[in-house]
């Protein structure tokens, strides 16, 4: 499948209580942008079509996000990432300038560390009706590639699983691709784990 029938959202509408009360989204990196902002640079590297998935409430400038980014806004995001994907993975279905997309990458916007390249890999391994997943040493990351056959079921989750419970629905469709880039399990979750901190 070629790199312009996957279409990339980035989540980033989640409350990250975990971090403390500021806003996650917001944390400053060294290269002077925001969090939020290096995880969607990293990916407008690779991926040609692209939504980032917030809050209904939120101020996308507040957020260091591009004025002409195409935005999904979740209203149910307090009720967790399942409830967000299966907001924003609608939206997507419903937007006529996507219908030739064959495949969705899910991407989080607190993983500023992936590798442009890693994206462009996992888009070449993308297809309708496969799962693509990368992983480094063994262990599995992130961005997960769904094909458009699995948007469905991304359509019914719920809750703060996320979809864990799609890719266990569909094993028999993952494929795994191992890659050089430690990037893909690096989140931040709280402030300790920005760069620079003791």
């Amino acid at each position: 499948m070629s790199s312009n029938h996957v279409v990339a959202l980035m989540m980033a509408a989640g409350y990250s209580r975990r971090f403390g009360p500021s806003d996650k989204r917001c944390a400053p990196l060294p290269n002077g942008q925001t969090l939020l902002a290096t995880s969607l640079a990293n990916a407008q590297r690779a991926f040609t079509h692209l939504r980032v998935a917030v809050r209904e409430e939120d101020d996308p400038t507040l957020l260091g996000l591009p004025q002409d980014m195409p935005l999904v806004r979740v209203r149910q995001a307090h009720l967790g990432l399942g409830a967000s994907l299966t907001e924003a993975v609608g939206a997507l279905g419903r937007d006529p300038g996507l219908d030739n997309m064959g495949a969705v990458a899910i991407l989080l916007g607190d993983m500023p560390y992936v590798d442009p390249k890693t994206l462009l890999t996992l888009q070449r391994l993308a297809c309708r009706d496969t799962i693509v997943r990368p992983c480094f040493e063994g262990q599995q990351g992130h961005p997960v590639i769904f094909g458009r056959t699995m948007w469905p079921a991304l359509e019914r989750l719920s809750g703060s699983d996320g979809a864990k419970g799609v890719i266990q629905q569909y094993a028999s469709r993952l494929r795994e691709c191992p890659v050089a880039d430690a990037g893909i399990l690096r989140d931040i979750d709280a402030p300790a784990d920005l760069p620079g901190a003791v």
